[in-house]
């Protein structure tokens, strides 16, 4: 028998943004302020009125988790998913709605969240087990395998405040995961992380999902998505626009990105993704002749541009892109670290674009997304963007296509084969 542990109910959380924050005014100041605010309106038009707005992060948002389950959250930046995951943990307060939460809830939202920057690693275990009210006995059953998992026995009572950003993750993940709470939160964090912490933290996930709790997983990658989790959650512009399983959640989503065709482009930079060092300006797929495509000819070479605006001087600039096919299965990363002129220089303040060719005949006859993304290597995430563009490839002869068939695969290169007659 199912049992529901978590139910949202019409959600809500609004934000005022452009106002300032009131401060101490005497009686003189109130009565000044009265008199010339009418002047004010009549120098500067519409100024007043404008100053500041309502923003709903999340509006109307309803659905029921069951126990045991595993849910993934998607959506594009700015979407609401943060927003939603600090409501559920307690640190942000409802504007509307209902929530309602049964057991425990660890949460693993981003670097350093509960712990005490002069605490050592021993004293922030024991400070987030007091948190969620685990024993003493329980915490010394645990304490062994959290200071394994993390990695960190030589650093243990050193303050974490001298930590890297991977051994502040590796350690929060630890705690968030073997105080067994009953709901396990996790959001986009884990991409601080290396490769291969990252899949330690998913089989430890799937662990966790197996033992009958629950946990809510918010990624960009579609992949552990569709590994991990058996539902999903779409949020979009703060609203949900699908519940469903992980897999059908996953196809909605990135098939409405084919609404971008074979370009996107962000005219400024205060629309643009990324932040004070670096913005994302464009990405397009073109074909063998220049031109900007949503289709390609399965025989020929194909380009993804990139463009991309440095506001400030930063070494060791990484782009990266990810391929994907529809159901979230990604077929191949590479990054322009393969350009030796740039690899090791820094890139001055300027526009930029990194191109990437790939060659004919390398993928099948399929519709795919591409996820674009800047970092500076195992320091800083400078912006992501997930199916930034969307193509198809063509099937028009190539091998295979002489017979019409639909053939496996995300890939379908044309490989070198010998055929040899033995018996004469």
């Amino acid at each position: 028998m199912s049992t529901t542990v978590l139910r949202a109910e019409g959600l809500g959380k609004k934000y005022r943004i452009g106002a300032q924050r009131e401060q101490y005014r005497t009686l003189r100041d109130a009565i000044v302020q009265a008199a010339v605010r009418p002047i004010e309106r009549l120098r500067h038009p519409g100024v007043m009125a404008h100053r500041s707005e309502d923003l709903w992060a999340l509006r109307d948002v309803s659905f029921e988790v069951e126990q045991g389950q595993s849910v993934g959250i998607i959506g594009r930046n700015g979407a609401g998913k943060s927003t939603l995951l600090k409501i559920l943990s307690g640190i942000t307060e409802l504007t509307e709605g209902r929530l309602g939460i049964r057991g425990r809830v660890g949460s693993l939202l981003e670097v350093g969240t509960g712990f005490h920057p002069e605490l050592t690693g021993r004293e922030n275990i024991k400070l987030n087990a007091a948190i969620l009210g685990m024993t003493r006995a329980d915490l010394a059953r645990r304490f062994d395998e959290i200071v394994a998992f993390a990695e960190i026995d030589r650093f243990l009572d050193t303050p974490v405040k001298r930590y890297s950003s991977g051994m502040y993750i590796r350690l929060a993940f630890a705690v968030a995961a073997y105080l067994e709470p009953e709901i396990l939160v996790v959001d986009e964090v884990l991409a601080v992380g290396d490769v291969a912490f990252q899949r330690k933290c998913l089989g430890k996930m799937q662990d966790v999902a197996g033992e009958g709790r629950t946990v809510l997983f918010v990624s960009h990658n579609m992949g552990a998505i569709t590994r991990l989790c058996r539902r999903g959650i779409w949020l979009d512009r703060g609203g949900v626009v699908q519940t469903d399983t992980a897999e059908a959640v996953v196809a909605a989503y990135l098939a409405a990105g084919s609404e971008a065709g074979g370009e996107r482009v962000w005219p400024d930079d205060d629309s643009a993704p990324g932040g004070k060092k670096v913005r994302l300006r464009a990405v397009r797929i073109l074909n063998e002749e220049g031109d900007v495509v949503s289709i390609v000819d399965m025989r020929k070479r194909m380009y993804v541009e990139v463009d991309y605006h440095v506001l400030e001087p930063i070494d060791k600039l990484r782009v990266t892109l990810r391929l994907l096919t529809m159901d979230g299965t990604i077929v191949l990363a590479t990054t322009d670290r393969a350009d030796e002129e740039w690899r090791d220089r820094p890139r001055p303040p300027g526009d930029y674009t990194s191109r990437c060719a790939l060659p004919g005949k390398l993928l099948n006859s399929t519709n795919y997304s591409v996820g674009v993304y800047s970092d500076i290597p195992f320091v800083e995430s400078l912006y992501r963007y997930e199916s930034a563009v969307t193509f198809s490839v063509e099937d028009t002869g190539g091998a295979g296509g002489e017979h019409g068939e639909t053939w496996p695969g995300a890939v379908r290169p044309e490989l070198e084969w010998t055929i040899s007659r033995n018996d004469v």
